[in-house]
């Protein structure tokens, strides 16, 4: 049973974010405005279980009544068995939110064992997420590519705008593992190649501060397979961060929009990185957290000849590997999400 002062208390607080905003809450409208959209959903899923409440208690009280006894008892039943699917519903309603699912996201992707096959590997799973954006309405922007002479993927790294995208793509980060004839390969054996895929949300100036002394940036020539970016000007940038090392590049063709992108890009690996530290920091206990986003945990497998895609992390296997690749992921990741919330809800409740 969820605890109806609980429940109280979040319609209270509800009840007063949305005077606030109707009084036009000055100097904390969008604040106001997300903590609003964060518990709209989750006071529909309170009105919905106290209103069960409230008509099993009715229907209850209606068995007393000779005249009415007969209609109650064919009530209850129907009631009382809805009751669990709700209270389900509601516990993961009030599971605690992760801050960032609301954010736009930065998906990079990169080749990793295979050669030619893993870059080519790399490029079926950029079509994939640009697919699966387009299903569900929101903007997929590459930001940089690089590509190989064969038409695969060097490194790619994109951002997608749109509601809930880090919420639902963040499942995807780890070692994207692929087993198919390559179409470089003339024997007909089949290889096992992999790509690697992080999905970071994205952060804003105000969550990530980065001193100008913590940078180094360098311009250089733009260059790229197939004369894709080559430029004669030295538009592309180089950021490195040097208290962590990490390097970014941008060659686009406009100096300033690399500039742009590269700390995009930046300052979304560091908001990643304190993410993860505090992760880390509060979940020691739990190892297999399906979202933990660990870049070197193989995830995922497609298989050609089988038709299948297993994923290793709930052992999820679906022969509709063609219908996967074309953008229909949304099986896949509800599977993971429903996964990631029943763990959270056996750590609440154990």
């Amino acid at each position: 049973m969820v605890p109806l002062d609980k429940l109280e208390q979040i319609q209270r607080r509800f009840g007063y974010l949305e005077a606030r905003l109707a009084e036009g809450a000055s100097g904390d409208f969008a604040r106001i405005g997300r903590e609003y959209a964060e518990l709209k959903p989750v006071v529909a899923e309170i009105e919905a279980y106290r209103r069960l409440l409230s008509d099993i208690d009715t229907a209850e009280a209606m068995l007393t009544d000779p005249e009415m006894r007969a209609l109650a008892e064919d009530e209850l039943p129907e009631l009382r068995a809805r009751l669990p699917e709700l209270e389900q519903a509601l516990r993961i309603a009030l599971l605690p939110k992760d801050a960032a699912d609301a954010r736009p996201a930065i998906v990079e992707i990169r080749p990793g064992t295979g050669g030619e096959e893993a870059a080519l590997f790399a490029g079926d799973l950029l079509r994939m997420y640009q697919r699966y954006a387009e299903t569900r309405g929101w903007r997929f922007e590459i930001l940089e590519e690089s590509q190989t002479e064969l038409g695969g993927i060097k490194e790619v790294t994109a951002t997608v705008q749109g509601e809930g995208v880090f919420a639902r793509l963040k499942y995807e980060s780890g070692v994207h593992r692929v087993q198919r004839v390559p179409a470089t390969e003339s024997g007909g054996r089949i290889h096992t190649s992999a790509a690697t895929v992080a999905v970071l949300p994205e952060a804003q100036e105000v969550d990530i501060d980065i001193p100008a002394a913590d940078i180094r940036i360098d311009t250089m020539r733009a260059s790229g397979a197939g004369g894709q970016h080559v430029n004669t000007t030295d538009s592309a940038v180089r950021i490195t961060h040097l208290p962590t090392g990490i390097v970014v590049t941008s060659s686009e063709k406009s100096q300033h929009q690399n500039r742009a992108i590269a700390m995009a890009v930046l300052r979304a690996r560091l908001f990643d990185l304190e993410r993860q530290k505090a992760a880390d920091e509060r979940a020691a206990t739990r190892k297999a957290q399906v979202g933990s986003g660990d870049r070197s945990e193989r995830i995922r497998t497609y298989n050609f000849p089988q038709g299948r895609m297993t994923d290793h992390r709930i052992n999820l296997t679906l022969y509709r590997l063609e219908q996967i690749l074309a953008g229909d992921l949304d099986e896949v990741i509800d599977a993971l999400i429903a996964d990631d919330q029943a763990g959270m809800l056996a750590e609440m409740e154990g």
